[in-house]
């Protein structure tokens, strides 16, 4: 079986969501090949080849560098018939969520997303996702014979297996109506480490008091090397952008680390941070939901025990 690995970038990098893809679809044992479209950088390209990845399909269209959903699904879907692929693997995310859509449709597929296991063959092609916010899971039996796999962050460890890959160019057929969808304006996040990325996240709630205390949580994250989030009620309320908002209706986050800092738990956050492999919650009220889903909690005033903290670390390096 061959399996063709979408990889996504962002200012010509490929992001670490798209290398644990290929480290997937390597792990299952076949011929592994990926696609970046877009411009991209050779050397980046040429580095997926040390997480399993054989050959590397270039699509140098800068039409591309703007995520055009069926832009996208038609270059892979023609990529996956080039190649004899019959399983595209890809990371979920804004972007790799409903481009998988769009191709199971395309290539009349079996799609299972949030995969967060190799797929079990003993008894047929199936699948474990994780469903309800990562509250549950769901075992997806894929019984066409191409399947779209999207693979939940942090579910697969990343770890060097080969060299560098070979580079190919392709060239899709792509018509006008792929781009009948126009991107008019784009807002990214901005930040030294990006949330769908981190590996650590400290995040703050109204329990700060005001924007003008959101500087101890940056010393922290600072020294983490962690990006900074929020809870809805302050982004809603103006002291942080919106892109920062860690939620339901935010981002949606599953770093190793999670640092809730006078965030009470609302449902609608936690359903955005429980993917979390740890949390940490520092809260002065012993009652706040959070402490329930915390591994480890400090009950505590944020404004005496943030300080202490970054200070610790600070000494410990």
């Amino acid at each position: 079986m061959a399996i063709l690995v979408f990889i996504e970038s962002a200012e010509g990098k490929i992001k670490k969501t798209s290398l644990e893809a290929v480290a997937y679809a390597h792990a299952m044992g076949d011929k592994v090949s990926a696609i970046a479209l877009g411009t991209v950088d050779k050397g980046e390209l040429e580095a997926v080849g040390k997480y399993g990845a054989a050959k590397v399909l270039s699509v140098a269209d800068e039409r591309l560098n703007q995520g055009v959903i069926k832009a996208y699904a038609s270059v892979l879907a023609q990529a996956m018939e080039a190649e004899g692929a019959d399983t595209l693997v890809l990371a979920n995310s804004s972007l790799g969520t409903p481009v998988a859509a769009s191709v199971a449709i395309k290539v009349n597929a079996s799609l299972a997303s949030n995969a967060v296991e190799l797929p079990n063959t003993s008894g047929g092609f199936v699948v474990k996702q994780s469903i309800y916010t990562g509250k549950a899971f769901a075992l997806v039996d894929m019984k066409k014979q191409k399947k779209v796999i999207g693979i939940k962050k942090n579910a697969v460890e990343l770890k060097e297996v080969g060299g560098n890959a070979e580079v190919a160019a392709f060239s899709a057929n792509l018509s006008d109506a792929d781009f009948a969808t126009k991107i008019t304006n784009t807002e990214k996040a901005t930040g030294e480490i990006l949330l769908p990325e981190a590996e650590i996240v400290v995040s703050g709630g109204r329990g700060m008091k005001g924007p003008e205390h959101w500087g101890m949580l940056e010393d922290l994250a600072k020294e983490l090397g962690a990006a900074t989030g929020c809870s809805k009620p302050v982004s809603d309320i103006g002291w942080r952008p919106h892109h920062e908002h860690v939620g339901q209706t935010g981002v949606k986050v599953a770093p190793q680390l999670y640092i809730a800092i006078g965030i009470s738990g609302a449902i609608q956050h936690l359903a955005g941070v429980n993917s979390s492999k740890c949390i940490v919650v520092i809260n002065k009220d012993p009652e706040a939901p959070f402490f329930k889903a915390a591994d480890y909690g400090i009950v505590g005033d944020a404004f005496t025990v943030v300080p202490k903290l970054t200070e610790a670390i600070k000494a410990g390096k």
